[in-house]
């Protein structure tokens, strides 16, 4: 199985953009051989998190990992829309020459791979989107924003550069982040500066500015979308999460007449850290069933 990551780090040399800029390049990590796959992460992620998902699909994929706007090793704005990170992919697949590919995406990366699906269906073999709706999610499910700005606040109003180790950094975040997995999570966008100082990969200010808007619906509400067809689409969703409910099923299928939906067990909103055997599974699944 290839393990060898190609980072592209000319990507990376980029480290701010202007606000009136649309569009801009993102870093990202490439593995494997084979049809293209690109995964998109959700809110407070980046392309680490999927590393062990990307290795388990490297013998039949070419996989490309990006950080999307404002998260990881990629430029910050102060933009932070769906429209904004669907045209940042397109200009991904443009450079990395990626006709026709594979697209899956979690949560806040998920509205992204389904806002592209909608403008460039013609680009795509396939889309998968874990653990989200494509509709608005602060209405019926408000703790999914309020979860996400008590977070932002949290990181917001803690002076990191106070901390000396790893060690530090635990002990300053436990009493305020409960959940274990949720604050190794967080503690990931934590890198060191060039003074050897603790600092945010995150852009804290833009994701605080811009956290409605990362529940909004990316499907417009007054200009109803052609349904999107031409390729397997697939739907999960975590059996203790919310993030997906059942009630959009109906709305979503109009969208995707194709779209199939599946549970993966014992995981909640983060599928990947809490059952990646079986999401690879479903993933792999569906991809290899395209390609037969």
């Amino acid at each position: 199985m290839p393990s060898t990551w190609d980072l592209k780090t000319p990507y990376n040399c980029i480290k701010s953009s202007s606000p009136t800029e649309l569009t801009m390049k993102l870093f990202f990590r490439k593995t494997g051989k084979g049809p293209d796959l690109v995964i998109l992460h959700g809110l407070f992620g980046s392309s680490d998190n999927w590393t062990s998902i990307a290795k388990a699909l490297s013998d039949r994929f070419t996989v490309y990992l990006p950080d999307l706007r404002n998260h990881g090793n990629s430029p910050h704005s102060e933009i932070h829309d769906y429209a904004s990170m669907s045209e940042d992919i397109f200009r991904f697949a443009t450079d990395n020459n990626l006709r026709k590919f594979f697209l899956a995406g979690h949560s806040m990366g998920g509205k992204t791979a389904v806002k592209f699906a909608i403008q460039w269906p013609e680009m795509l073999d396939g889309l998968v989107v874990a653990d989200i709706s494509p509709f608005e999610t602060g209405v019926d499910n408000p703790l999914s924003v309020l979860q996400h700005l008590n977070i932002l606040k949290i990181i917001a109003g803690t002076d990191i550069t106070l901390a000396k180790s790893r060690s530090d950094l635990e002990i300053l975040f436990s009493a305020k982040i409960k959940s274990q997995a949720v604050r190794g999570f967080i503690l990931k966008n934590i890198t060191r500066n060039d003074a050897g100082n603790f600092t945010w990969k995150i852009n804290i200010a833009a994701l605080m500015a811009n956290i409605e808007k990362i529940g909004y619906s990316v499907v417009p509400a007054d200009d109803p979308v052609t349904p999107v067809t031409g390729f397997p689409v697939l739907f999960l969703r975590g059996d203790n999460s919310g993030y997906l409910p059942e009630k959009d099923y109906g709305r979503i299928l109009s969208l995707f007449p194709a779209a199939e939906f599946r549970t993966i067990n014992n995981a909640g909103h983060w599928l990947h850290s809490d059952n990646p055997r079986e999401l690879t599974d479903a993933i792999s699944g569906m991809l290899d069933a395209r390609l037969q």
